[in-house]
């Protein structure tokens, strides 16, 4: 019945998008007849409309008409009415599931005009720097002919799209000089000729900008670490459209954005830790949880722990830290893998993304692990770092007034993008009936088994030369494919991290006949392959489509469906010939881990030759449900950390608002009333403690002196405070907050770790969580005020030319604080060694 309904609603919300296309074609006619100046003149007339308040309704068939007129000029492609209805959908707050090959990166260019209208500024989100810039070099001919700017965000760039550059002869039909130049990745050889550099600010003052999440993400963070607001370079986050969402809203969640520096050097604790944990054997001195991914030491090897280390008890307090070693340096031997989970090249260890296959680099494991990896690997190992700011993309991107996101697979996550994004997926019908072969999942009993079957029907297809791309979820298991292939004289090419500088020449052939590639996710997500190669040859690309289109073998399944059908998707592509099919063993991860005692009893069974592919519903349906159980609990996994993590955005969003009242405040010379209000709150709590402690009179007079000083200098506070005095407090206030802030990050971190362990004394974490976190919060907000009182006043007895001369460096500490050791208790009187604290 749930189906059903489904179904009846799909079809009464394509109607109504099939009714806003139908006013959208329209348009059509009427503004073809326009020139190129008309055109221009119009999207200004429509721009003016939007600011004078005219509904959405009324605007959008002539916006989106405009666009497509526009797009049709400049790149002579037109946009279907499925890329209209996406269109729509986008524009909406929704996310448009269209199959791959269907130009999302054209419909895209519908919602981005039409809300960038309003000068709020749009914001595009794409997986890699890469598309960032071809995107806004491709489709920013489109928005300059209707008088918008557009601009792109690299790692440590920004562009802007400059049309000086580029001759376009579109007006006389022909295709641009960008069309006749492609490279060997199927996009642009001439992308850096029209983009010309501009600060980052100024990409975000541009209409329409291009960029990955990282960089989104990281500015955000970075204008809340400033102190003066004219280094922020975000305006408002008004809208959003996410190009492949399920990767970036789910797949990517769980891992924060973090700027973090080297802190105090810990290197030899973790090469000391690295001959500890070496000498430990499971199940005796640690239990590994596969499914959950966490390893949990045994009472016998604490015991060996503490033997090797001479420690009587390691969990007493003094020893947290080596407990901390010891955890990262346990999850880095039994967790993670070599040439899986990282990749060790350069003399450094660079993560692989699991679901695309790639290398992050620049990206390091938190709290530890990357250094715990370092040592196990018997590399140098580096400081390990201490987090300045962080947020989740999954809290970064509630930021937006409104978000929109774009993939060829949300349906199989379309609960949790409701649940957790109030996004509602709308799937977009293609342009083209699909005709790709779906073939049944063929299942061994080994691996052996299965490597065999794969190089049996790598061979078959060869033979008459049809394409064959290989998929494969790790590069370890990549390079066995290959070598299973080098043993049968199958010539091949391999894709995989390491050898990634050669992505765009080995996807530029893929399609040819004959080509065989073995690539990991690489190529399962937003690669293109055309069929008879690229550049295309017509006659290449018609002996293709005779021996049955590209054909794709997945070599096993990865955890999420997805991912499995973005393999799925690099055939069969806007109606063209494909097939695909999956070759599985009983010995893969997914099956034994998540299988079943079922499958464990099968693979017990002897009475069937293993190079004969199990016929059995039940195991087809074993591993459909494995799959389900997998991202049941990574849904439960991705809802529980933004469980805790929505205590931390909570305390983020105050501070980071409070530190920006503060330096607008003291750039308007209207610090003093905010200054008065910390101190006399500081002041009215010192009374009431006074009151409420049983002191000695000799005691009570002494704090009472304190407090009656205190209010002595708040009232002979200037009435008014220069402009660069203003300035001063206001970076003072900002800088004390910032330290506490750091501190605090590090007390939330180490509270998440205790209070999981709370659970065995049958507390609920995540209600210790929110209560600890909270006395955490209040006692950050009495350090403030305490710090600010004890040392503000240092300001005002600073001339006007000292003051000048320190608003830029850090506020001295008063004369006490000359000789003071690192391992000293704070001049300020937080109760921090110095280092903690103003010596950080």
């Amino acid at each position: 019945m749930a189906a059903f309904l489904s179904k009846i609603f799909s079809s009464s919300a394509l109607k109504r998008l099939e009714g806003v296309v139908s006013l959208i074609n329209a348009e059509e006619e009427k503004i073809q007849k326009l020139n190129n100046g008309e055109l221009r003149e119009l999207s200004g007339k429509l721009r003016q409309r939007v600011k004078d308040g005219e509904s959405e309704e009324k605007i959008l068939p002539e916006a989106f008409a405009l666009i497509r007129e526009a797009s049709q000029r400049t790149l002579s492609q037109r946009h279907f009415d499925v890329q209209l209805i996406g269109g729509i959908v986008l524009h909406e707050g929704k996310i448009a599931e269209m199959l791959t090959g269907e130009g999302k990166t054209l419909a895209a260019t519908l919602p981005a005009y039409f809300n960038a209208l309003s000068g709020n500024g749009v914001h595009v989100v794409t997986v890699n720097d890469y598309l960032a810039k071809r995107d806004t070099v491709w489709m920013g001919q489109v928005y300059h002919a209707l008088g918008l700017r557009v601009a792109c965000l690299v790692h440590d760039a920004a562009y802007l799209y400059d049309p000086e550059f580029l001759a376009l002869s579109a007006s006389k039909g022909e295709s641009s000089e960008l069309d006749k130049e492609r490279d060997i990745m199927g996009s642009f050889k001439v992308v850096e000729k029209f983009l010309r550099p501009i600060t980052r600010r100024e990409a975000y003052e541009a209409d329409i900008t291009y960029g990955t999440n990282h960089e989104f993400g990281f500015d955000f963070l970075r204008d809340n670490l400033v102190l003066n607001l004219k280094d922020r370079v975000q305006k408002k986050h008004n809208y959003a459209i996410i190009d492949e969402v399920d990767s970036i809203l789910i797949d990517e969640a769980r891992t924060p954005l973090i700027i973090a520096a080297p802190d105090v050097q810990s290197s030899d604790y973790y090469k000391v830790f690295a001959r500890v944990v070496e000498k430990l054997e499971p199940p005796e001195d640690y239990v590994v949880d596969e499914k959950l991914r966490v390893v949990n030491i045994t009472e016998k090897g604490i015991e060996k722990v503490e033997k090797m280390l001479n420690v009587p008890n390691i969990f007493d307090p003094e020893h947290s830290r080596l407990v901390h070693y010891l955890q990262e340096s346990l999850k880095a031997k039994a967790l993670f893998r070599r040439d899986k989970d990282y990749v060790v090249k350069n003399g450094e260890i660079i993560i692989v993304d699991e679901f695309t296959g790639r290398m992050l680099l620049g990206r390091r494991f938190s709290h530890g692990l990357h250094q715990a990896i370092e040592a196990k690997e018997g590399m140098a190992v580096k400081e390990e770092n201490r987090t300045y700011a962080t947020i989740t993309l999954q809290n970064y991107f509630r930021l937006y007034k409104k978000i929109a996101g774009m993939t060829g697979t949300a349906q199989t996550s379309a609960e949790e993008f409701h649940k957790v994004y109030n996004l509602e997926v709308v799937s977009i019908p293609p342009n083209r009936p699909m005709i790709r072969k779906n073939l049944s999942d063929l299942i061994y009993k080994t691996k052996e088994a299965k490597y065999r079957a794969v190089v049996k029907e790598v061979k078959e297809r060869h033979a008459k030369s049809q394409p064959i791309l290989l998929g494969t979820s790790s590069i370890s298991s990549n390079e066995t494919v290959s070598a299973y292939l080098q043993e049968a004289g199958i010539p091949h090419e391999v894709l995989n991290a390491k050898n990634n500088e050669r992505e765009g020449a080995i996807i530029a052939q893929a399609g040819k006949s004959g080509a065989v590639t073995v690539a990991t996710n690489m190529a399962g997500r937003g690669v293109d392959i055309i069929l008879g190669g690229n550049p295309p040859s017509p006659e290449e690309a018609q002996r293709v489509k005779e021996v049955g289109g590209l054909h794709v073998i997945g070599t096993e399944r990865h955890e999420a469906r997805r991912i499995d059908n973005q393999l799925r998707g690099r055939s069969g592509r806007q109606g063209d010939a494909g097939s695909n099919q999956f070759f599985l063993s009983l010995e893969d991860d997914l099956v034994r881990i998540f299988g079943g005692d079922r499958i464990k009893k099968l693979m017990e069974s002897v009475n069937f030759p293993e190079d004969v592919p199990i016929e059995s519903k039940m195991v087809s349906k074993a591993v459909n449900q494995a799959q389900a159980k997998v991202e049941g609990a990574n849904l439960d996994i991705r809802r529980h950390l933004l469980d805790f993590d929505d205590v931390l955005n909570k305390q983020r969003t105050v501070i980071y608002t409070k530190r920006e009242k503060f330096l607008e405040a003291g750039e308007k010379s209207e610090i003093k009333p905010l200054l008065v209000e910390i101190l006399n709150n500081f002041s009215e709590k010192f009374k009431r403690q006074i009151q409420e402690l049983d002191l000695v009179q000799e005691e009570r007079q002494k704090r009472e002196e304190e407090i009656k000083k205190l209010d002595e200098k708040i009232t002979s506070l200037p009435k008014e405070f220069e402009k660069e005095r203003s300035i001063m407090v206001s970076q003072h206030l900002v800088r004390i907050l910032d330290a506490l802030w750091i501190d605090h990050l590090e007390d939330l971190e180490a509270l998440r770790e205790s209070v999981n362990i709370r659970a065995y004394g049958q507390h609920e974490p995540l209600v210790e969580y929110r209560r600890d976190a909270h006395k955490l919060f209040e006692r950050l907000n009495a350090s403030f005020e305490s710090l600010t009182a004890n040392t503000v006043f240092q300001i005002f007895e600073m001339d006007l030319a000292r003051v000048k001369e320190s608003i830029e460096p850090q506020t001295p500490p008063p004369p006490q604080a000359k000789n003071i050791g690192r391992n000293d208790p704070c001049w300020c009187g937080s109760g921090k060694k110095y280092k903690r604290c103003h010596g950080a």
